[in-house]
């Protein structure tokens, strides 16, 4: 049975629009004061800290066997500290808006992974023709960077990297064993902070830091709004309007970030990233198609 979206579905979807279109932002404010690990460990410790007060307000409890933890530090690796980590990099060499244009590979890379692992998501022609136009998009924003030898080139293949490791962890979603979504979400974001926090404390002795206000301020935000708020509103949609109404944020999120980087932070706006966001889009959208039978 199809679900009926209504208007606060909608404005739950826009709101989780704006806070991950706009994480990309946060992340090059950021980067003035601190460092990648630095970014991944605050970013994640607050989120945490966010879906920590959403368990105690539900009154829900985290798993206590060593197994499912064990579950959720695979997810929290795949679909948390790596990704987060590789786009912090990333964007060390390119723009926010890029780095939002280069995520909506995300859903071709979780295709082509789900083929091999989920008996059920085979390929078709469709998908194929979807994916080889998303290839072709990512080459169109690669070959001037190689052209030219510039070190944007490594942050694209960076940023491509955390786009397959989120691939990856949509794929394990599916093969491990499942959780209440608020206790995993919760749980992977906890057992991540207890592995990334230490290794910034000993690797950036932040106290020893001085820190721009600007960067700071962003830093905090980018771990309450898109990584804590999102992932509890992520959660409340899924459960009120389904996977496939939400699945509409993989058209939407790279445009506004690759646009918003433009428009906030007066990035360049150029034909060979317009034209690689359409085919990448159009791409994914082509795989979508289910044929009539």
């Amino acid at each position: 049975m199809v679900k009926q979206q209504t208007t606060v579905d909608w404005l739950l979807l826009g709101g989780l629009i704006a806070l991950w279109s706009s994480s990309f932002i946060f992340i090059e404010i950021s980067l003035k004061s601190f460092s990648p690990i630095g970014i991944v460990a605050l970013r994640i410790l607050l989120g945490a800290l966010v879906l920590g007060a959403v368990l105690l307000y539900k009154k829900l409890k985290l798993p206590t066997d060593w197994q499912s933890w064990g579950v959720l530090l695979i997810f929290g690796t795949f679909g948390t500290m790596l990704p987060f980590y590789l786009i912090s990099v990333g964007q060390q060499s390119i723009t926010s808006g890029m780095t939002g244009l280069l995520m909506a590979v995300m859903p071709l890379a979780t295709m082509v992974l789900a083929h091999y692992f989920v008996p059920e998501e085979s390929l078709n022609r469709y998908k194929l023709i979807g994916f080889a136009m998303g290839i072709t998009g990512v080459a169109i924003v690669l070959f001037p960077t190689i052209s030219a030898s510039d070190n944007a080139t490594v942050g694209i293949l960076i940023v491509l990297m955390a786009s397959l490791s989120y691939g990856l962890n949509s794929v394990l979603v599916r093969r491990l064993p499942s959780f209440e979504p608020i206790v995993a979400g919760a749980g992977t974001l906890i057992i991540s902070s207890m592995i990334v926090v230490p290794i910034w404390l000993i690797q950036d002795v932040p106290w020893q830091q001085s820190y721009e206000q600007g960067a700071l301020w962003s830093l905090i935000w980018l771990g309450i709004g898109p990584t804590g708020i999102a992932t509890v509103v992520y959660f409340v949609i899924i459960g009120r309007a389904g996977p496939t109404f939400l699945a509409n944020i993989n058209y939407v999120i790279p445009v506004l970030a690759y646009f918003a980087g433009a428009l906030l932070l007066s990035e360049v706006i150029e034909w060979s990233g317009v034209a690689a966001l359409v085919l990448i889009i159009s791409g994914v959208a082509v795989t979508r198609y289910v044929p009539k039978l």
